[in-house]
This record gives C-alpha cells, sequence and structure tokens, in this order.
C-alpha cells in the first residue's frame, strides 16, 4: 500500500535534496515519520484467554500526521455540532490572488492573520447592514494554503449562519434567498485585504520577499485593486453539518491522503488530482494524474504545515468561545436547548464508528484485552521491552 509516512522518511534521508527547510517543517517530517514505529513506544495488548496477542505503537500526535488525523477530527466536529443552530448556512470561499504568493511565502503568519480579519471583517460589515441582514451572524473559517496540485494555494473556506442576532436581542433570517451581492463582497474584501497589506508594508510589519524593494510591492498591491478576486458564495444549506465535515477533514492530517497517491519510487511520486479547470463524464471535475520529483512532492506536502501554536480555524461573531451567553439566547430563540458540553470520545469509539470492530476486545471470544507490556520509547533504534508492573 502507498504510504505518505515512507515517501517523507525517503525525502528525509536524501534531506530534501539539500535544500534547507524551516524547523517546525523539520520536526513534522521526523515525527511522521516514526508515527505508530517502536521509536515512540508502545505496549502488547492480549486476550486474557490467550487468544491473540498484538503490539501497539504509540502515535506522535502531530497535527499535519495523516496517521493521526482521523480521532482529533472526529474530537472537534463532536464539539461544533453541539453548537451549531437549527438555521440556514452558507459556505463561502475567498481566495487571495496568485501574485501575491511571494509575499505570502515571505510572512506566512502576518498574510494568514491579514486574510482571517479581511475575511471576518467583510462578512460582518455587510450582514450588519440594515440593507442586507442588520444582524451579527456566527462564522467559523478556516485556512487552506494548498491546491489539488500540491501547490501555494491560499484561500479560507467560511461557514456563515443564514441569519443574526439583531441589537434589538431577536433573532433576524436570510430572507432574499441569498447571503450578500456576490459583487459587493468581493469589491469590499478586496479592499480591505489590500489597504491592511499596505499598512503594514509601509510600516514595516511585513517583510518585502527577497530581491525586491519595498515600491515593487506597492506597485503590485495597485495592479490587484484592479482585478477581480474569487470571492465564491456557495448556495443556501439547511444545515452546517455538511461543511463542518468538510473543514475538519482538512482541519489535521495534511494535504494529501494515501489514497490520492498512485505509485512512487525513491525519484518520483504520482498522484491524482482535480482539474477544476475542466469537467469530465457526469458533470464531475475531471481527475488527472500529476508526477513529480520525489523531494519536491515532499517539500509541497511539508509547505503546508503550519508553524506550532497557529490556528488555523477561528470563530468569530456569536460563535466566538466567549461568547456563549449570546449563542445560548440565539439556540433559545431557535428553539434549542442551550450548549451542552460534549463527552470526548476515545480512539476505540471514533474507530468503531466506521464500522470496525472494537479494537479492544479480543475478536474472536470478546473479552477485553489487557496489557502485558509496555515499549519505552528508544530514538536510537533500539526499543526495551519490560513488564508492565515494572514501567515508571
Amino acid at each position: 500500500m502507498v504510504n505518505l509516512q515512507q515517501i517523507i522518511e525517503c525525502g528525509l534521508n536524501q534531506q530534501f535534496g539539500g535544500k534547507p527547510l524551516p524547523p517546525h517543517m523539520w520536526k513534522a517530517a521526523k515525527q511522521i515519520t516514526v508515527c505508530r514505529t517502536a521509536a515512540l513506544g508502545g505496549h502488547v495488548q492480549a486476550c486474557p484467554e490467550g487468544h491473540v496477542e498484538r503490539q501497539w505503537y504509540n502515535s506522535c500526535k502531530h497535527r499535519s500526521c495523516p496517521v493521526c488525523a482521523y480521532t482529533s477530527v472526529e474530537r472537534w466536529l463532536d464539539k461544533q455540532k453541539a453548537r451549531v443552530l437549527d438555521c440556514d448556512y452558507y459556505h463561502v470561499i475567498i481566495t487571495l490572488d496568485s501574485a501575491l504568493d511571494r509575499l505570502w511565502l515571505a510572512n506566512v503568519r502576518a498574510m494568514t492573520d491579514i486574510l482571517f480579519h479581511a475575511a471576518k471583517d467583510t462578512i460582518f460589515e455587510l450582514m450588519g447592514d440594515p440593507k442586507y441582514l442588520g444582524a451579527e451572524p456566527g462564522m467559523t473559517i478556516a485556512l487552506h494554503t494548498w491546491g489539488q496540485m500540491q501547490g501555494l494555494h491560499p484561500h479560507v473556506h467560511c461557514l456563515v449562519t443564514g441569519g443574526g442576532l439583531a441589537p434589538d436581542g431577536t433573532w433576524r433570517a436570510v430572507s432574499n434567498g441569498y447571503l450578500l451581492p456576490g459583487r459587493v463582497a468581493r469589491d469590499l474584501f478586496r479592499g480591505k485585504f489590500i489597504a491592511a497589506v499596505r499598512q503594514n508594508l509601509e510600516n514595516g510589519k511585513l517583510a518585502v520577499p527577497v530581491g525586491e524593494r519595498l515600491q515593487q510591492a506597492l506597485n503590485l498591491l495597485n495592479k490587484l485593486g484592479r482585478k477581480k478576486w474569487n470571492v465564491c458564495i456557495r448556495e443556501r444549506y439547511d444545515h452546517a453539518k455538511g461543511v463542518l465535515t468538510y473543514l475538519g477533514r482538512y482541519m489535521r492530517g495534511g494535504s494529501i491522503s494515501n489514497r490520492r497517491i498512485v505509485a512512487w519510487d525513491e525519484e518520483t511520486v504520482r498522484f491524482r488530482y482535480k482539474d477544476y479547470r475542466e469537467d469530465g463524464e457526469g458533470g464531475g471535475k475531471k481527475t488527472k494524474e500529476l508526477e513529480l520529483p520525489l523531494n519536491d512532492f515532499v517539500r509541497r506536502v511539508l509547505m503546508h504545515v503550519p508553524e506550532p501554536g497557529f490556528k488555523v480555524v477561528r470563530s468569530y461573531g456569536i460563535f466566538a468561545g466567549s461568547r456563549r451567553a449570546d449563542l445560548n439566547r440565539c439556540r433559545e430563540l431557535l428553539g434549542q436547548g442551550p450548549v451542552e458540553e460534549t463527552e470526548v470520545r476515545t480512539w476505540q469509539e471514533c474507530v468503531t464508528k466506521l464500522g470496525d470492530k472494537d479494537p479492544s476486545r479480543c475478536p474472536i471470544c470478546g473479552a477485553r484485552l489487557i496489557q502485558k507490556e509496555v515499549f519505552r520509547p528508544d530514538f536510537r533504534g533500539v526499543t526495551r521491552k519490560f513488564p508492565l508492573k515494572d514501567a515508571a
């Protein structure tokens, strides 16, 4: 089976073609390659009746690891689905122009903050206008920095309530069949984003890309101010769960899954991607294959690893963590009870949701497996085994 973990390990052994990587990308690569291996330690589980005995190795728990993603995403979805309002929702996608890629790479964290705030301010300003709604919505924004071919493609997916909390404390629903005029939202976002980038460049808070001058960056902003930007407001959804599942799919686990990788060797990687510029049979997007040099592929994948502590999913308005009272007020107006804390599911419970058998029980007699031994992690390549009672 094609495994992204093995491909990254091969790239790590080749030192990524001799080209340096930022420390957080190196750390991600190293953690992903040892995930669920003896290097991280683990334990032995056995049936008390002696039917089966198997080894379980620990996970690296890195948010870009494709092996560790499922349980974390399921727990996040449980929490979000318990907070959603029983109302219509809209999916808004805002994409930056590719001419900004060099500026983005030179200022990833600052440019991300500008993108989040410009997207939020655009939606909130327009929906707060009585001409469109005159109320404050709830909004969850997720950052994606990749495209189908793993290249740089910064954009955000926004889940927006089809209504909001009015100044008089009532719930006001969107009643005109659409969230906002697309052209108005596009032009307002473009203005806010370019103004914020310009101000930060002039104040020295954004670095100019290597080999460029400040005036070149400012000239680029002037040029982009005359272009049409990609702000897409999708059709209305009756509930939020579908969009939340879509956002959660890319919140953790990296930019590409194992099932999209067709083949690889020590020199090249071939993977599938959807061409959104070309329709295939049945009106769907045409699926194509792309082959890249192994180190180029690995560098593309690692380019999308967020820096430690950086939030790629953020909530605003009545969905903000500090607005629990307002959220409960909206739930009351919509006939829902107050938000309740969800019980954190174990990884075994998350796996059984897929239809698999409970991995904590013997597949033959159904008895709960017990721990017999623990493996102490050892990154030097030698893993020591010792009885559980001696584990410290």
